[in-house]
C-alpha cells in the first residue's frame, strides 16, 4: 500500500508539473505538428534519461551544489541563449516549411537529444529536483530500491501520458492543416521560445545581482 501511494502521488505531482507551459511543451507542440504522435514519447525518453541520471546524482549528494545561486544563473543564461538560437532557426525556416516535406524520417533521434537539452537548460526544473524532488526521493528511500523505483515510475509515466496525449492530438490534426496554418503554429512556438528565453534571462540576471 505504501508503494502504491508513492506511485500515485508521484504520478499526480508530476502530471501537474508536466501540464504547465514551458520550453519542452512548446517543443512537443511544434514537433507534434511536424512528426505526429511519436514526437512526445521521444522527447520524454530524453527527458527521462536526464531525470534518471539526476535522481542517482541526488542520492549521491549533489543537491547542495544544485541549490547554489551561481548554478541557477549559469543554467538560466545558457538556457536563454539556446532557446533564442532554437527560435531563430524556427523563424528562419518558416518561408520554406511545408507539411508535404515533413516526413520526419531520419530525424527522430534528435528528439531524444532535444528532450535532454531542454530539460537541462531549464533552471526551474533543476531547482524543483533539488528541493521538492529531493524530499520525495528521501521519503521513497525509506522503502529501499522499490520505493525509489515506484517514485520514478510514477513520475516518468505522468510525463509520457501527458506529452503523448499532446502530440497525439496535434498529430491527428495534421491532416486538417494547411501549410499556412502549419507555419503559423511553428511561428507561434518560436515566439513562445523567445518569451521563455527572456524569462530565463531576466531570472538569471535578477539572481546574479540580488
Amino acid at each position: 500500500m505504501d508503494l502504491l501511494m508513492i506511485f500515485f502521488s508521484s504520478f499526480l505531482i508530476a502530471l501537474s508539473g508536466a501540464m504547465m507551459p514551458g520550453p519542452l511543451l512548446t517543443a512537443a507542440i511544434s514537433e507534434g505538428a511536424r512528426r505526429g504522435f511519436i514526437a512526445g514519447p521521444l522527447l520524454i525518453v530524453g527527458h527521462g534519461i536526464l531525470e534518471l541520471a539526476l535522481v542517482a546524482a541526488l542520492l549521491l549528494g549533489l543537491a547542495p551544489y544544485l541549490q547554489k545561486g551561481e548554478v541557477f544563473v549559469a543554467i538560466a543564461l545558457a538556457g536563454a541563449a539556446i532557446l533564442l538560437w532554437m527560435a531563430f532557426g524556427m523563424f528562419r525556416s518558416l518561408p520554406s516549411l511545408s507539411l508535404a516535406l515533413e516526413t520526419g524520417e531520419g530525424k527522430r533521434g534528435n528528439l531524444v537529444l532535444t528532450g535532454i537539452l531542454l530539460s537541462a537548460l531549464n533552471p526551474y526544473w533543476v531547482i524543483w529536483w533539488a528541493t521538492v524532488g529531493l524530499a520525495y526521493i528521501l521519503h521513497s528511500r525509506q522503502f529501499g530500491l522499490a520505493g525509489i523505483s515506484f517514485f520514478f515510475a510514477g513520475h516518468i509515466l505522468a510525463d509520457f501520458a501527458w506529452y503523448s496525449a499532446v502530440t497525439g492530438a496535434v498529430g491527428r490534426g495534421r491532416r486538417f492543416l494547411s501549410d499556412g496554418l502549419y507555419r503559423a503554429i511553428i511561428g507561434g512556438c518560436a515566439v513562445l521560445l523567445v518569451f521563455f528565453a527572456g524569462y530565463f534571462f531576466h531570472a538569471g540576471l535578477q539572481k546574479l545581482f540580488s
